[in-house]
């Protein structure tokens, strides 16, 4: 299994998220998070912010957006270490955010809203890459 991370979903991604129907249950997004060592800002600035602190910039606006939206973050950690499995790089932290539903995910991707798309600065100079997997809730395991 390759694994890649990146910043953005490719057309193929985007297109199978807005292709699937949406039955209007929560989604969840687990987010495996991976920060840059020094964050890099597209403009150029100097900056003595690390990734994950230019990235906890972005993360703070993100979360009062989502909480406006109906959903919330359900679950943040630091990644230990890999108990099963290999992986090259291994994350840095783990969240797992909640949507009302995947309509509204979708249109949340485009806000209008300056200051949000103001932190999108800092989520691009914070994260050197992540995996975006989505997930709806199970009753059972089995």
């Amino acid at each position: 299994m390759k694994v890649e991370n990146s910043l953005y979903p490719n057309h193929d991604q985007m297109k199978g998220f807005f292709d699937n129907e949406d039955d209007g249950k929560p989604i969840y997004m687990v987010n495996l998070l991976k920060y840059r060592d020094k964050a890099e800002y597209k403009d150029g600035r100097e900056t003595s912010l690390t990734g994950r602190e230019a990235y906890r910039l972005y993360a703070e606006v993100f979360e009062k957006y989502l909480i406006d939206l109906g959903g919330e973050i359900t679950f943040v950690s630091e990644v230990s270490r890999l108990t099963i499995g290999k992986v090259e790089n291994l994350w840095d932290s783990i969240a797992i955010a909640k949507w009302p539903s995947k309509k509204i995910m979708g249109e949340s991707m485009n806000p209008n809203e300056p200051h949000i798309l103001e932190a999108y600065q800092h989520r691009s100079a914070g994260l050197e890459g992540q995996l975006n997997i989505e997930t709806k809730e199970l009753k059972s395991i089995l």
